[in-house]
C-alpha cells in the first residue's frame, strides 16, 4: 500500500509524457484505442439534416438526451441516472470534487492510467494506492483492498478492464469489496471506469456494465476506446443516487457548462448504431491478438505477458534475468531509432522493465512489422 498526496508531478519521466501526448511514430504501440474512426464514417450512420438543423447554443447541463438515453440502454440504467461528460477523467474529477473533503482519502486501484490519480490529486486528496502485480495476472487481492479502507474512506476507484493491462474485475470481487466497504468505509462508493468494456475480441460474450447492481457504484466510461472516437471527447457517469447527480450535474455546470452540442449529437449518433462500428474493431482485436500471441511465444526467452481481457493493449515485462537496469535503459532510448513508440509502466505506477504494448490502432500488416 502506497500513499500519494500532493502532485503526481514529477513522479514519472516527464520527456516520455510528452512523447506520448505529442509524437506519433510510424509504429505507435502506445496508443490504447481502437482505429481512429473518420468523420466520414460517422456521417455516413447519421442523419444530415437533423445535424444541419442543429442549434449550436448551450447544451444541457446532464447532457444531449439522446445520448444519455442510448447509454441508458447499453447500461442497463435510466437515462436520468446518465450524466456526459468530456471524458472519463472529468467525470472522476467530478465526483472527488463533490464527495470529498480535506482529510478523506480515497483508495485507488494501481498501476492505472495517470489522469486517474491526477483527478484525485487535483482535488488536494490523499490517495492510497493498492497496487495489483505483474506476477498475479493484475488480479485485486480484495483483502489488500480492505486493508486500505478506513472511515475517511469516501471512494475506491478502479478500472475494469485495467488500463494499462486489460484484465477485467469479476462481478464476485465487485460484489465482495462492496462487503468489505460496508464494514470498513460505510460512507464510500465505487467508481469502475468502464472504458474498455465492450472492447472484446472477435465473438466473446461483452460483459455487462455494474452500473445498477449496487446504490453504492458510480461507473463512467467514454466513446473513445472501443468506438475509436476519442476526438469527439464525450464520455458519461451513470450516477444512482438522485441527490448526488444533482450536485455533480451543479459542479458541471459551473465548471464548464455543458458538453459541445456538436460532439454530444454525434456520440448519440455512434452510441446508438454502435454495433455497427464494434462489430469489424473486435475482429482486428481478436486478428490482432493472434499476431501478438504468436510473438509472446516467439520471444518468451526474453519477454513475459499477462493475456489482457479485453482492451486493444497488455502488458510486455522485459525478463529480469535477461535485462539489467542498463539495458532496459538502452531499450528504451532505442526505441526511436526504429520508429517504435511505446508507453512505459512508470509512466502508470508500475515497475520500469514493464511497457504497455498496444495491439488494437496500427492496421494488421503495420503492428506486424511493429
Amino acid at each position: 500500500m502506497m500513499v500519494s498526496n500532493g502532485s503526481w508531478q514529477g513522479r514519472f519521466p516527464q520527456n516520455e509524457i510528452i512523447s506520448l501526448l505529442n509524437v506519433n511514430r510510424r509504429f505507435n504501440l502506445a496508443e490504447s484505442t481502437s482505429q481512429d474512426m473518420s468523420f466520414g464514417e460517422l456521417l455516413d450512420m447519421a442523419d444530415c439534416e437533423q445535424l444541419r438543423e442543429l442549434k449550436l447554443g448551450y447544451g444541457s447541463s446532464a447532457g444531449d438526451l439522446a445520448l444519455r438515453q442510448a447509454v441508458g440502454i447499453a447500461c442497463n440504467v435510466a437515462p436520468d441516472e446518465v450524466l456526459t461528460t468530456q471524458g472519463t477523467a472529468l467525470g472522476l474529477f467530478l465526483i472527488a470534487f463533490e464527495l470529498c473533503r480535506p482529510g478523506d482519502e480515497v483508495v485507488l486501484v494501481s498501476p492505472c492510467f495517470p489522469p486517474s490519480r491526477d483527478a484525485l490529486l487535483g482535488n488536494g486528496i490523499k490517495v492510497i494506492d493498492v497496487p495489483v502485480f505483474f506476477d498475479d495476472g493484475f488480479t485485486i487481492d480484495i483483502g489488500r483492498v480492505a486493508a486500505a479502507l478506513t472511515s475517511r474512506t469516501r471512494l475506491v476507484s478502479l478500472a475494469s478492464p485495467q488500463n494499462p493491462s486489460g484484465v477485467a474485475t469479476s462481478v464476485d470481487d465487485i460484489y465482495s469489496l462492496l462487503d468489505m466497504m460496508k464494514i470498513y468505509a460505510p460512507q464510500a462508493l465505487l467508481f469502475v471506469d468502464e472504458t474498455y468494456r465492450e472492447a472484446v475480441y472477435g465473438e466473446a460474450t461483452t460483459p455487462p456494465s455494474v452500473a445498477g447492481l449496487d446504490k453504492r457504484i458510480i461507473t463512467g466510461a467514454s466513446i473513445s476506446k472501443a468506438l475509436g472516437a476519442p476526438g469527439l471527447r464525450t464520455g458519461w457517469l451513470t450516477i444512482p443516487d438522485p441527490s448526488l447527480y444533482a450536485r455533480l450535474e451543479m459542479a458541471k455546470m459551473n465548471m464548464v457548462i455543458s458538453g459541445s452540442v456538436l460532439d454530444e449529437a454525434l456520440a448519440a449518433v455512434l452510441m446508438l448504431k454502435r454495433q455497427t462500428m464494434l462489430l469489424p474493431r473486435r475482429k482486428l482485436l481478436e486478428q490482432a491478438m493472434a499476431v501478438l500471441e504468436q510473438w509472446c511465444e516467439a520471444e518468451q526467452a526474453r519477454i513475459e505477458w499477462v493475456r489482457p481481457d479485453g482492451g486493444a493493449m497488455c502488458c510486455i515485462r522485459l525478463r529480469i534475468d535477461v535485462f539489467d537496469d542498463e539495458a532496459i535503459s538502452r531499450f528504451r532510448a532505442l526505441l526511436p531509432e526504429y520508429e517504435v513508440q511505446l508507453a512505459g509502466g512508470d509512466w502508470f505506477g508500475a515497475d520500469a522493465r514493464i511497457f504497455r504494448l498496444g495491439f488494437g490502432y496500427l492496421p494488421l500488416p503495420e503492428f506486424e512489422n511493429a
